[in-house]
């Protein structure tokens, strides 16, 4: 054997062996969420991966599990804590379960609009209430979003909390929420998400509360035929990741992944924008009735008391904080 020979098989080793090295060293991150695969947790996620594998130049890959896939979103939070799960979509619902201090961003008609609550979220209140999910065993990454959440049912318009009387609603797992809707008359029934499209169709509830962007996500129109722009509450999501996974990552590593989960927030914002801009066109050449012009001030009125799920345990300076932010 020649010489060139020999130092041309020596290189192509050497370069089979670094490949396979870095194959090796691709690290794949799961990243779960709820809703569908043509959901704006979908856009997100696919922005996430997109982007954590353009920075870390193919240290890590990922892989989205959506609709459920690998359980509803208290679950998704549980497995991050134990790291069966890496990378969670979830909004703030079930969230206050475990970082009880997020509740306040439950409350009903607190923020004004969608640039009040952009802002509030990427400033110091938000970075803050990223800080404490440390304390509960949870890595919070950045504030994604769901939008303003309205009501759908299968019985009558909701022009007045009066109309609210009676109806079985699905909620989050959420005790502000929960409280909010027994003010107002219903009877709010706590279900996992992914459980909830089957109970509409079944009569085991009337309705429920969602954003735009998630009552076409998920096709309600198959399962419900009245919407009331109500407005509620604002929903916010979080992108979190693993402490388990967080802890055996390095500095940079860790700037990988805030930077994809800021990319991620921001897609999934646009999307929602864009829903919310179309959305009420689609839900009605969909054959739903949609109600516009609710009248918020008697909601608004009635709801007050569920603050105290709050303001009782932690006191009203972040309730006074968000409220005073321009």
């Amino acid at each position: 054997m020649t010489m060139i020979k020999k130092t041309l098989i020596s290189m192509l080793a050497i370069a089979g062996v670094v490949s396979a090295v870095s194959a090796q060293a691709a690290q794949k991150i799961n990243v779960a969420h709820v809703l569908s695969a043509k959901s704006h947790y979908s856009v997100g996620a696919k922005a996430f991966i997109k982007t954590l594998e353009e920075v870390s130049k193919g240290e890590f890959t990922g892989l989205e599990h959506s609709g459920g896939a690998l359980g509803g979103e208290r679950e998704l939070i549980e497995g991050l804590q134990i790291g069966s799960v890496d990378v969670v979509i979830t909004s703030t619902g079930p969230l206050g379960n475990f970082v009880p201090e997020t509740y306040a961003l439950d409350l009903p008609f607190l923020f004004r609009d969608y640039d009040h609550a952009r802002g509030v979220l990427d400033g110091t209140i938000g970075q803050e209430l990223l800080a404490k999910m440390g304390k509960h065993n949870l890595v919070g990454l950045a504030w994604s979003e769901n939008g303003f959440r309205h009501v759908t049912n299968s019985k009558r318009a909701i022009k007045t909390p009066a109309d609210l009387a009676g109806l079985k609603i699905r909620t989050m797992e959420n005790k502000v929420h929960m409280a909010a809707f027994s003010a107002l008359g219903a009877s709010p029934t706590p279900m996992a998400f992914p459980e909830l499209f089957t109970a509409l169709q079944q009569g085991t509830v009337d309705g429920q509360e969602n954003p735009i962007t998630v009552i076409t996500a998920t096709k309600f129109w198959e399962v419900q035929k009245h919407v009331s722009l109500t407005g509620h509450v604002y929903s916010p999501a979080a992108v979190l990741t693993s402490p388990v996974l967080w802890s055996g990552l390095n500095d940079q590593q860790k700037g990988w992944f805030k930077e994809a989960a800021k990319a991620s927030a921001a897609a999934t914002r646009a999307e929602v924008s864009r829903l919310e801009r179309d959305g009420v066109a689609l839900l009605r050449s969909k054959g739903m009735e949609v109600y516009t012009d609710v009248d918020k001030a008697p909601f608004q009125k009635l709801v007050l008391k569920s603050y105290a799920v709050y303001s009782d345990k932690y006191g009203t300076s972040m309730i006074d904080r968000i409220k005073a932010y321009k």
